[in-house]
């Protein structure tokens, strides 16, 4: 359990870093083999960048980006 939070903060920071902390709501959620990305950005850019992340750190898990891009939110 711990090391589950741990890593949903380490792929958070990254995550955030990557794009420019341009995701509002950044929450990124670890189940066995499944990782699911929610939060939203005013760009498919940036919710592109943020799975990249994603992808580069756990190239093997399934990813489910839930990141909805809404020009309004900036």
């Amino acid at each position: 359990m711990v090391l589950s939070s741990q890593l949903e903060r380490e792929l958070e920071t990254r995550v955030q870093s990557r794009t420019g902390r341009r995701v509002r709501d950044l929450a990124i959620e670890l189940a066995p083999e499944r990782v699911v990305l929610r939060g939203q950005t005013a760009t498919y850019y940036i919710k592109q960048l943020a799975q990249h992340e994603i992808r580069d750190c756990l190239p093997h898990v399934h990813l489910e980006n839930a990141i909805v891009v809404n020009r309004e939110v900036y």
